[in-house]
């Protein structure tokens, strides 16, 4: 909101899309530019000053938070807030209920009705709960995006 409403977000877009014109009226567009930065670095350091007390860090933190947040932008879709965090509540709901909900392709396929052969019966892969199928959910999610909505769920392009 402050970013589309204010006069200060206005001038921020403006640097980003036309940093000339931005000059030739009289704004400063490196120093927008290191007033942004100093802005995201100071945010990014409060959140770290929050999670590294609330939270339990460890050295790969990194690696593993990186990835889920790597999923939810493009689930997302890029350059929109609003579909990050769809994404971000939508993955963690599907991330929760699946790690709760302790059925198979195996039982599913027997409350069904199916009659399933021995052979079946006894393979692995049917036999995973969804429990154990949980962690890999948010890629498999990832690639459905990818396929039936490239965009992700409310991203808009740049031409």
């Amino acid at each position: 909101l402050m970013i589309t409403r204010t006069r200060v977000g206005l001038v921020i877009q403006a640097a980003l899309t036309h940093p000339d014109m931005v000059e030739c009226l009289g704004h400063n567009v490196p120093r927008v530019f290191m007033m942004v930065f100093g802005a995201g670095t100071g945010l990014a350091g409060l959140a770290g000053v929050i999670g590294g007390s609330t939270f339990v860090t460890e050295p790969a933190m990194a690696a593993t938070l990186g990835s889920v947040i790597f999923v939810v932008v493009v689930v997302g879709g890029l350059g929109s807030l609003s579909g990050a965090f769809l994404a971000s509540v939508l993955i963690g709901v599907i991330q929760t209920f699946a790690v709760a909900l302790d059925h198979s392709f195996l039982s599913l396929a027997q409350a069904a009705g199916l009659e399933l052969s021995q052979t079946l019966q006894d393979n692995a892969v049917l036999k995973l709960t969804l429990s154990q199928v949980a962690p890999i959910l948010p890629y498999l999610f990832l690639v459905l995006i990818l396929i039936f909505r490239p965009k992700g769920l409310l991203g808009t392009r740049e031409s």
